[in-house]
């Protein structure tokens, strides 16, 4: 499957009296993970009924991408600000588009 754009999911839920401040968190991801050399999406939605559950929605050249991704600073960063702020481990996945 090399050559092949990766796609992750990445679903976060905030405890419930902490939605704007892991909102605040998330939202500061976004410009610098968007500038990334690898990243070729990255987009952050908000549930409409369950304000606490956010999404990403990415899209990588590769795995080694996502890796040099979770490991730079600003998610690392992020990771110690949000671990207070959940309400449950972050669920991420990784796929793949079938043709």
């Amino acid at each position: 499957m090399s050559g092949e754009f990766v796609r992750v999911i990445a679903r976060i839920t905030a405890q419930f009296d902490k939605v704007e401040e892991l909102k605040s968190v998330l939202l500061g991801l976004v410009e610098p993970t968007r500038v990334e050399k690898d990243c070729i999406s990255y987009q952050l939605v908000q549930d409409k009924t369950d304000l606490a559950e956010f999404v990403f929605i990415e899209e990588w050249t590769s795995d080694s991408a996502i890796d040099a991704h979770m490991a730079s600073s600003h998610v690392q960063d992020a990771f110690s600000k949000a671990q207070s702020l959940l309400a449950k481990a972050p669920d991420i996945r990784k796929y793949v588009i079938l043709r």
